[in-house]
Order: structure tokens, then sequence, then C-alpha cells
């Protein structure tokens, strides 16, 4: 019983020590000056976006940034935590329909003490408006189409439609024909916007390097709608989509006119193709400033 004693006393003993050494020994907290702020806060309004700016102190004291605005697009408050070694900010999504956005900024050191909150006022450009287009080919048959210089021994004009890139179109070659040389399309209804399409002949390829494009209410007085110069394939069997074209009003005669053709970079009198189509254009343009659901 004696020894009993003698053990407790020693445990008992032994537990109040260490509890004195750990109240002596525990760390204390880490003082930390509350944080500094950034400075030359500033704005750029882009198109859609705002872009913030702003300058991090030489001697930053701060553990992140937090930048605190509200959305009147989503009509929610938006709250970004942004790192002490960042100095911009881009905002998607802003209209410049809402007028001034209020951001505020605040500083926070690791302990979540903050710094003197500051606000700016800043603008968005107008979001960009985007475009979608939809095409429906126009189904054309032979008895619609016509050119003023036909080769008569080979390539007749019901090819362009057959939808074989490897059959063509040829004019005329054995007799001369001086150009321009054309392709009429006379059409059932009448059209205004549209896009067109063809394919070189895959072979010896006499290719276009200069269009006209005119359009026509009956077939005898035209009216010019564009040249082209730019961009026309050379290669054999290549293929070309033109931009989308409106005319000032709708039409039911097209024509495709070749001023000026090649073949390896030598003039041709004559042209040939393999495929023609020819595209009903509608374009949807969609204006977040204007056309957004609030």
């Amino acid at each position: 019983m004696k020894q009993l004693f003698i053990s407790l006393s020693i445990l008992i003993a032994c537990l109040t020590s260490c509890d004195y050494e750990y109240t002596v020994f525990q760390e204390p907290m880490e003082y930390l000056t509350a944080p500094s702020s950034v400075t030359n806060i500033t704005s750029e309004a882009l198109p859609g976006q705002i872009l913030l700016k702003w300058d991090v102190p030489a001697d930053s004291n701060f553990y992140f940034l937090r930048i605190k605005y509200y959305d009147p697009r989503k009509k929610e408050d938006v709250s970004q935590i942004v790192s002490a070694y960042v100095d911009t900010l881009l905002i998607d999504e802003t209209r410049a329909r809402y007028g001034e956005y209020d951001f505020s900024f605040q500083t926070f050191n690791s302990y979540d003490e903050g710094s003197t909150v500051q606000t700016l006022k800043a603008y968005s450009d107008n979001a960009p408006a985007t475009e979608t287009i939809f095409q429906t080919k126009i189904n054309l048959i032979a008895e619609q189409l016509s050119t003023n210089a036909q080769e008569p021994n080979e390539g007749p004009i019901a090819n362009l439609l057959d939808g074989n890139p490897n059959t063509m179109f040829h004019t005329s070659w054995s007799s001369y024909i001086a150009m321009p040389h054309y392709i009429d399309v006379h059409f059932y209804e009448e059209h205004q916007q549209f896009q067109f399409y063809y394919q070189n002949r895959n072979g010896s390829q006499d290719a276009p390097t200069n269009i006209d494009l005119f359009t026509s209410k009956d077939g005898t007085s035209w009216d010019h709608l564009a040249n082209i110069t730019a961009g026309l394939p050379a290669g054999a069997g290549a293929e070309y989509t033109s931009a989308v074209y409106k005319a000032a009003e709708p039409f039911t005669y097209f024509r495709f006119q070749v001023n000026a053709a090649e073949r390896n970079g030598s003039s041709s009198n004559y042209f040939n193709l393999a495929q023609f189509i020819m595209y009903d254009v509608e374009i949807n343009i969609y204006d977040p400033e204007t056309d957004e659901e609030e």
C-alpha cells in the first residue's frame, strides 16, 4: 500500500509539471499589422468586358484581395478572390446598357483582418453582336442555266448540277468568243440574299480570276452587284464559297460573269468548272445589348 501511495504521488506531480510546462512553452500568436491597400485602381471598358487594374504596393503584406460588385445581368452580388501577386482582373459578360458598375476592393491578411474598403465606378463597352448564317440550297435544274459561250464539243452546262466533281462545264475554245463568258441562272421565285459555291474542274483547269456578279428582274436589265478578284482558287478540284451577298432588290435572274481566267499562271480565253451551287441565306443577328432578355 505504501508503494502504491508513492507511485500515485509521483504521477500527480508529473501531470502537474507537464501542464505547467505546456503553458510556459506554448507559442503565442504572431502579431500582424493591418494589411496595406492596393493603389492606383483604374478600369478599361472593353466589348462586353471590364478590365480592372491596380498597383500592388512594394511593401505589400496582404494575403489576398477581395473584389465585390453587383452583376445586374445575373441580378446577384459577386465576390472575387484575387492573389496578392496579381494586378488585373477581367470581368466577363458585362453590358454597356447597365451604365455604372460599382466595385469595392479590400485586402486581407492571413487572419482575415481587412484593410479600408476602396471603391471604383466602371463601365463596359457594348457587348459584341453575334451573327448566325442559315443556308438553304436552291434546287436548280439544267433548264434554268444558260451561257453565252457553250463549247459544242464537250462540257455541257448541265454538268454543273450533276453532283459529280469529275464532269465539267466548259466555255468555248474550239471557236473564239471574246471574254467575258458567263453563266445565267433563271429562278422561278425571287431571291435577294445568297451565297454561291463552285468547284474547279478536276483536270486541266482554266480557273476564273476575275468575276462580276449581276442580278436582274427580267433577264434584260442587269444591276451590278460585286466584282471578285481575291481568294479565287486556281488548283484542279479546288473549291470556293463566296461571301454572303444581298441585292438592293429581289431578283429572278443571276449572272456569274468571268472576265478573266488562267491555267498554270497563263491567261485563258475560256473557263471551266465542275460544280456550281447557289444558296438562299438568312442571317440572324443577336445583339446582347438589345435582344437579351432581362
